[in-house]
């Protein structure tokens, strides 16, 4: 799994017109699955969310997690933090999983999440959204729980 991981002030996902999810201090996390990835890949990247130290300590360091300050997550799938773009000018999406994979394995992390404690919303699976956010910091992060460079 992959994820491009925002500290945000606030964020939300618009389809349609209609606001389907917001949240205020916390996390927007793009999250994408590839084709070897499976429950322990989603375990690992819902620990990872739930306890990495992007958030400011009162000396200003980056020392807590999103569970320390009461923030909260906004998981939206993304199977274009998969493009790869070593070749030509248009990003290939052959390493993203099908939808029938990393569905489940969204969900996963998504319920993971609410496990540890995190108040969790998300985008809507196979549509069109808009995702608005308010980078706080900007602060903004590259996950990967699978076999590729990033971790």
């Amino acid at each position: 799994m992959r994820a491009v991981v925002q500290r945000v002030a606030a964020a939300q996902v618009t389809v349609e017109g209609e606001v389907v999810s917001s949240i205020g201090p916390g996390l927007c996390v793009l999250l994408g699955v590839t084709h070897s990835d499976g429950s322990p890949q989603a375990a690992k990247m819902a620990s990872k969310l739930a306890n990495m130290r992007i958030f400011a300590d009162e000396q200003g360091r980056m020392n807590l997690s999103v569970q320390d300050v009461q923030g909260e997550v906004l998981v939206v799938s993304q199977f274009t933090v998969y493009g790869d773009t070593r070749k030509g000018n248009r990003p290939g999406f052959s390493d993203a999983a099908r939808p029938e994979q990393a569905e489940p394995l969204i969900t996963q992390v998504v319920d993971d999440l609410v496990g540890h404690g995190v108040k969790v919303a998300t985008g809507r699976f196979r549509t069109h959204m808009a995702v608005s956010l308010i980078n706080d910091g900007p602060v903004t992060v590259v996950v990967s729980t699978g076999g590729d460079s990033h971790g």
